[in-house]
């Protein structure tokens, strides 16, 4: 099998592992919002700390993740060759600055997550 094709295979299964961790965040991110309402609705101190934990998990992995596809990003541009269209480069380039672009919320919703004690900025992420 050729070299690529190989690689290629070996990216994809470790994306699919990424897309178990996103269902995983899909679940803990339910949870949370039960945890952000029961702190809102009963004023529950307990449920506030639970949420912020599980916040900092959250985008703690997110930004393992986004690191993941930054490198991965980074990789793509240093393996073209030099006979490749400028097209197929101006796009890889394109692709590294969204990936930096999404490390980089990622950093700062982490940052939020871990200084906001009272929980008063609502995190989002895609």
């Amino acid at each position: 099998m050729d070299n690529s094709i190989e690689e290629r295979l070996k990216e994809i299964k470790i994306e699919n592992f990424i897309w178990l961790i996103y269902i995983g965040i899909i679940f803990l991110s339910w949870y949370s919002n039960d945890l952000e309402r029961r702190y809102f609705v009963y004023n529950d101190i307990n449920s506030r700390e639970k949420y912020r934990k599980i916040m900092i998990l959250i985008f703690s992995f997110l930004v393992i993740v986004y690191y993941y596809f930054l490198n991965d990003s980074i990789s793509s541009i240093n393996n073209l060759g030099s006979n490749v269209s400028y097209e197929k480069r101006r796009l890889n380039y394109l692709s590294m600055i969204a990936s930096l672009f999404i490390f980089i919320s990622g950093l700062i919703l982490l940052y939020i997550a871990i200084n906001d004690k009272d929980i008063d900025v609502e995190l989002a992420f895609n």
